[in-house]
């Protein structure tokens, strides 16, 4: 999950944890109290996200929490997503993308890395053939 990029895996500021907890809940809440839970954190830390930091050296207003940010942002903009497995049950969804990343794109992975010194757009023409073979398969 991207957000364990941004708030990484043992958070230490307060509304870091508690967004970490929100998200472990996820695939156990359904969008509407995921939403109201995220929405009740961001009112309890909207301040505090709202901090800023100047850059001496440049001069640069920044965020100071701006990974949390980040993050925060990120859930609230694919909140619509994030629910699709349920949403559509018919078509058997995963709640996950282990079977992608294990399963396809680590052989996909390796084979690009095999051929690193090749241009981009040869590159691209490997994936599509790459892809084009594993639809066949199924």
């Amino acid at each position: 999950m991207i957000i364990k990029r941004y708030i990484t895996r043992f958070p230490k500021l307060e509304a870091s944890i508690e967004l970490k907890r929100i998200c472990t809940r996820l695939k156990y809440s359904n969008a509407v109290r995921f939403t109201k839970a995220l929405d009740i954190w961001y009112l309890k830390y909207k301040f505090f996200l709202n901090e800023e930091s100047v850059n001496w050296n440049t001069g640069e207003i920044t965020f100071t929490h701006k990974r949390l940010v980040s993050a925060y942002r990120s859930l609230r903009t694919n909140l619509p997503y994030l629910f699709t497995y349920k949403n559509h049950k018919n078509l058997s969804i995963a709640n996950t993308t282990n079977n992608i990343d294990g399963g396809v794109f680590s052989h996909l992975k390796k084979l690009t890395k095999i051929h690193q010194g090749i241009f981009e757009n040869m590159k691209i023409k490997i994936i599509d053939e790459f892809f084009y073979n594993y639809n066949n398969k199924l």
